[in-house]
This record gives C-alpha cells, sequence and structure tokens, in this order.
C-alpha cells in the first residue's frame, strides 16, 4: 500500500520538534563559523601620507590583532648625513616630514650651533619661530580638513586645501620653496623677509583662525562625526607615555607637556605667551579637538611675534667652511607631529661623524597594535586618521 502523507502524519508517528528546533540551530552555527580572516590594508600611496600597510586579523568585523608593515619609503637619512658637509644635510631632513619641512631643520641647526658656540641673531629667532609656526598651521590644517573626509565630509577637505595654499604661499614667499625651503643656515636664516610680507602673513592669520571657526562649526558637534569618533580609539595617559607617544596625540590625553614651553629654551618660545591645550578623553574626537586648538594658538603666536618682530641682520658671522668642534650634541623640538629630536656627533669635520634621528611620527604609531585590538574594521580608519602620521618620518 502507498501513500503521499508526510511520515509527521502517519499513525504512530510522532515528531520531536523541540531536537528538532535544536539541530536547525547547530547547522546554523557551523554555517557562520567561517574562522578568523587576515586582511591586508594597503599598503597605500605614496600620494597619501606615505606607504603603510596594516596586516589585520579579523573575527567578522572585529579586529583581533593588527601589526603595522613600515619600511617601504626607507631611504637611510641617519647613514647619508654622515657623507654631507653640514649645510648640505639640511637638504635631507626637511625631507623626513615633507608636510613640516622647514621644521625638520630647525633642531639640527641648533645642535650644530650649539656644538659651535654661535648663536643666531634676534631677527633671526624670531623668523625662525614664525616659519615653524606657519610649517605647523600647514600641516595640521590638512589634517583639519581630511579628518572629516574620513567620516564622509567632503566639505573640510577642500576648505583644508584651500587656506593652506595662503601659508604655503608665505613660506614660498620667504624662503623660495614650499615644501622644501632648505632656508636655514648654521647661524642665521639664507635672507631676510621680502617687502609685504609681513602684511600678507597677518591677513593670512585671519583667514586661518576664520576658517578654524568654521571647521568647528561643521565637525563639532555633527551627530555622525562625533559618532565615528567619540569613544573609538582611546589611549590611556600612562599607556601613550609609555609607548613614547607624543605632541597632540599626548596631549589629548590628558597630558600637559609640551615642548616649546616644557623642553629646553629654543627659538622664540620663551618670549611668548603659550596656551597649550590638553583633553581629558584619549579618543580621536579628542585628539582632533585639541589639534583645532592648537592651530589657533599658532596663529595668535605668529601674531604676536609679528608685533615684536625685531630689526636687524639675519645671519651671524660664521667661518667660510664649516667645521663643528668635536664633541656630542642632543636637542629636541616640539615638531607639527610631536618629538623631533637629532643626536649629533662630531669628530671635527665639516660633517657629522653620527646623526641619530628621533622622529614623532615612527613612537605613534608603535601603539597601533595595542590600540586596534578589539575594534571594527571602519573605526580602524578614523584611528589611523586621527593620530595623523607621515610615513616619511617613520621610515627614516
Amino acid at each position: 500500500m502507498t501513500t503521499t502523507q508526510p511520515p509527521s502524519q502517519m499513525p504512530g508517528f510522532e515528531v520531536d520538534r523541540a531536537a528538532l528546533a535544536h539541530l536547525a540551530d547547530a547547522q546554523v552555527n557551523v554555517e557562520l563559523d567561517t574562522g578568523d580572516m587576515i586582511l591586508n590594508m594597503g599598503p597605500q600611496h605614496p600620494a597619501t601620507h606615505g606607504t603603510l600597510r596594516l596586516v589585520v586579523r579579523l573575527d567578522g568585523e572585529r579586529v583581533i590583532a593588527a601589526d603595522p608593515v613600515i619600511g617601504y619609503m626607507h631611504r637611510g637619512y641617519e647613514k647619508l648625513t654622515e657623507f654631507r658637509t653640514y649645510p648640505q644635510v639640511t637638504t635631507l631632513i626637511n625631507r623626513i616630514d615633507w608636510l613640516s619641512s622647514f621644521a625638520n631643520e630647525v633642531p639640527f641647526v641648533h645642535a650644530a650651533e650649539r656644538l659651535m658656540g654661535i648663536e643666531a641673531p634676534d631677527r633671526a629667532r624670531y623668523v625662525r619661530t614664525i616659519l615653524t609656526e606657519l610649517s605647523r598651521i600647514a600641516t595640521i590644517y590638512l589634517f583639519l580638513g581630511e579628518m572629516g573626509l574620513q567620516v564622509g565630509a567632503l566639505t573640510p577637505a577642500f576648505w583644508g586645501f584651500r587656506d593652506r595654499e595662503h601659508v604655503l604661499n608665505l613660506i614660498e614667499g620667504a624662503t623660495g620653496g614650499r615644501f622644501h625651503p632648505n632656508f636655514n643656515r648654521i647661524g642665521g636664516l639664507k635672507d631676510d623677509l621680502p617687502w609685504g610680507w609681513v602684511a600678507d602673513c597677518r591677513a593670512a592669520m585671519d583667514r586661518i583662525l576664520t576658517g578654524c571657526d568654521d571647521f568647528e562649526k561643521v565637525l563639532v558637534g555633527n551627530e555622525i562625526f562625533e559618532a565615528r569618533t567619540r569613544g573609538v580609539g582611546i589611549i590611556p595617559a600612562e599607556l601613550g607615555a609609555a609607548y613614547g607617544v607624543s605632541g597632540a596625540n599626548l596631549r589629548a590625553s590628558g597630558i600637559d607637556w609640551d615642548l616649546r614651553r616644557d623642553g629646553q629654551p629654543y627659538l622664540a618660545y620663551p618670549e611668548l605667551d603659550i596656551k597649550v591645550w590638553t583633553h581629558a578623553d584619549g579618543d580621536s574626537f579628542a585628539r582632533y579637538w585639541v589639534r583645532l586648538q592648537e592651530t589657533r594658538e599658532s596663529a595668535r603666536m605668529v601674531l604676536q611675534l609679528l608685533e615684536r618682530l625685531p630689526s636687524g641682520p639675519v645671519m651671524a658671522k660664521v667661518p667660510r667652511i664649516i667645521k663643528v668642534p668635536e664633541g656630542e650634541c642632543w636637542v629636541e623640538t616640539e615638531n607639527p607631529l610631536g618629538q623631533m629630536g637629532y643626536y649629533v656627533v662630531s669628530k671635527g669635520a665639516t660633517g657629522p661623524f653620527r646623526v641619530k634621528i628621533r622622529s614623532a611620527s615612527f613612537s605613534n604609531v608603535s601603539i597601533l597594535p595595542w590600540l586596534l585590538r578589539g575594534v571594527y574594521v571602519p573605526d580602524v580608519v578614523t584611528i589611523l586618521g586621527s593620530l595623523y602620521f607621515i610615513l616619511g618620518d617613520i621610515d627614516r
């Protein structure tokens, strides 16, 4: 006898529905258990912040481990300095952090001047300070625009490039170079400021201060921006200091430390009224907020310097052929990306015997394996953007 009835409707057949439900759940769990996945993020193109690769291990969309792979752009600056004269070295080192070129030259030139017992004239010190702060504004202003771009806000990026041009024009007008000025000399500067430059600088600083207000109106308080940055990528103060994190990344974790105020006196900073901005949260939002305030502070410092700018020469009397006496010197400065230092060893020749470069970005990204653990993939992008590093500053 044949039947078309399903087994569950046949006489004497009972279905254990709880067992069937459990079996169905087990089948779904087995299908979704895919194990960890290895994802390569990068290497990125050098036209961005540089060539960086992240090897990320994922459990679904959550990061289990992340290892930064660096060295794609390594150019061996520390070794190259051993085969250059002291004036030639400035041509090399302003390419380490290519956005902050002028600021890169300052600590090395200071180290050579200290070993030689030379002090730059007051006007040279002030102009150096002005150009260093302009370099800081040009560097951080790009970050203020690009950080909005990381979360889908395109307009701030256009603002950043637009207003940054006015600062680059000032640097080019004074030094002749937009990115690689090579303007510092042992004992002072290559040239004095051109006619009309001071008035143009004042107007540009007013524009920068207005632009910072625009950034704050569009991003700070924006629901999407805050959701993507608040509580994301928190760096505890003690841990950040232990990893060697410096600059705005450390001040955003509540540590009140700035080498312009707290380090060895250099340039004209001891004569200025400087406010150091900090934030207690230590997250991606805090790093953005601190840099926004510091850009305003740099513009105010430039205006202070212009009001007090002394007259006089911009170059001290130095030998025609520079020979630095035998000795060792360590000089550190507050660069736009954080602490930068040069340890220069001289044997009395026309070029350094050894140079050790302490760059800010190298130490700032050292915390990435700890910082990215447990975050979601979209948060990786905002965390990397908030740390703001330049690969030339890492791959020295």
